[in-house]
């Protein structure tokens, strides 16, 4: 068996997005992912199918720092069998694949090994840091050059920063710092930097939970320790960093958590954060499900109430060897635009859209025709209410509902500073309930937007205060 080609990735800091077009498209044809802990678990969906997901958490490898090379030593050797075994290997790093990643060992092990494999770039951390403040690390002004450094000196691999050196350049960029700030700025104003000098201190660089703080050299460290500027964070060091205050358009913009599952709209008023509550996962068990399927000519509507009930509804025709010919003479109902533009992408025009995307538009659209003793199939969620279905059977109809998919609570939730955002949006009861489980209740002096009445009433319900 050959070995197969090696893709070492950059996959940005902070969030999924960050990974660059090549980066994913490589990600969504390999069968191993080796990741390291940090990259977001987001850029990890919609792979191959049957994809190995392995964390370098697993081999001890956490924050860059705190690698030890029989850590490193031991990523390399996977990365080797997986190519030796003809797998097709995507190591994803976080941030950029050349900036304080250690890459050439990985380099020298595939070299060694005689592993063909290529870079992809990535954004890193200190351009991101840069551009969610509005800080520029270079600017004609003020900076004609910029250094990253990183805050671990290593005398005993004759690895010694010149602070004085550093001390003289326009911008620094400081990466793996945060514990080490105090030590850092000390030899920096003792190399000539003065102890006016701006410093922007970012964590989480691009995440829903970044944070930053802004203090002049002699006193980073203490204003890092009051705002709890932890790892991982960037310190971007010069005149630039002054210029947060004016450039910072994350402060100035209008800060939206949008908690449901549709991907980000744009050039929209305000920056969204997009942070899923829940996650979608198929049924253990599709029996049931199945033998409706199977006998699907028996009904004479379908109604969608979401876009996943569409997704694991063909995605089960297709295990039964079945095709959308089956749903010849079936009208098929779909509870607004998103559900319906799902339904298109298997060739199927949704018969009723209702005007107001909601259940009692859905139901309201379906009063104006006669339904009497006409059989209903409903694909839903295992935690859907029967609110729908007991409207329908208001209307005379016969109808049968039947799991289709799993809505569980998303894992690795953040730690939010809630006090950060301007409006939270849900879009679902169960992303009401995962919030108030996991964080509480909103602040009241943040806005509260519910996308449809059931949501609305699952707020109120938990005493969420809307506006």
């Amino acid at each position: 068996m050959r070995n197969h080609k090696v893709y070492l990735i950059g996959a940005g800091p902070g969030r999924a997005d960050m990974i660059t077009v090549r980066g994913l498209k490589i990600l969504q044809q390999a069968d191993v992912i080796i990741h390291d802990y940090l990259v977001d678990k987001a850029a990890l969906e919609g792979l191959k199918p049957g994809a190995e997901i392995i964390s370098s958490e697993r081999y001890g490898k956490k924050a860059c720092h705190g690698r030890s090379g029989q850590a490193q030593k031991k990523i390399n050797d996977l990365m080797v069998k997986m190519a030796k075994d003809g797998r097709h290997v995507a190591r994803l790093k976080n941030g950029d694949t050349s900036i304080f990643s250690r890459i050439s060992e990985e380099i020298e092990a595939l070299e060694k090994n005689k592993i063909e494999f290529e870079i992809v770039p990535g954004v890193t951390a200190a351009s991101a840091a840069s551009s969610f403040t509005g800080v520029p690390l270079t600017d004609r002004r003020y900076s004609s050059n910029v250094v990253f450094v990183t805050g671990h000196e290593n005398p005993d691999k004759g690895i010694k920063i010149d602070w004085r050196r550093i001390a003289g350049m326009d911008t620094i960029a400081l990466y793996m710092s945060s514990g080490d700030i105090s030590d850092i700025a000390w030899k920096l104003i003792r190399s000539g930097r003065p102890e006016t000098t701006a410093v922007l201190a970012v964590s989480n660089a691009g995440a829903v939970n970044q944070k930053t703080a802004i203090a002049a050299l002699g006193s980073i460290a203490d204003t890092v320790q009051k705002n709890a500027i932890k790892a991982p964070a960037i310190f971007i060091i010069g005149k630039t960093a002054g210029l947060e205050k004016r450039y910072n358009w994350l402060r100035k913009n209008r800060r939206i958590l949008f908690t449901g599952l549709s991907g980000e709209r744009f050039f929209l008023k305000g920056t969204y954060f997009h942070l899923p509550l829940i996650r979608i996962e198929p049924l253990e068990d599709y029996s049931g499900f199945d033998r409706y399927l199977k006998n699907i000519k028996m009904f004479d509507w379908i109604v969608f109430s979401s876009r996943f009930g569409v997704e694991y509804f063909f995605k089960r025709l297709k295990e039964l060897g079945l095709d959308a010919r089956i749903l010849n003479n079936i009208k098929i109902a779909a509870i607004g635009n998103c559900t319906s533009e799902r339904l298109l992408d298997f060739t199927i025009s949704a018969d009723l859209v209702p005007k107001k995307e909601s259940s009692k538009g859905l139901i309201d659209e379906f009063r104006e025709l006669d339904i009497k003793a006409k059989k209903i199939f409903l694909p839903r969620s295992d935690i859907s209410d029967k609110g729908l279905e007991k409207e329908f059977e208001k209307l005379g109809a016969k109808v049968t509902s039947s799991f289709a998919y799993r809505n569980v609570m998303a894992e690795g939730l953040p730690d939010l500073d809630l006090n950060f955002f301007n409006e939270i949006m849900f879009t679902s009861p169960s992303g009401v309930r995962n919030f108030i489980k996991r964080y509480g209740k909103p602040p009241k002096k943040i806005k509260i937007s519910c996308i449809g009445d059931v949501t609305k009433k699952e707020a109120e319900k938990a005493a969420i205060q809307l506006s």
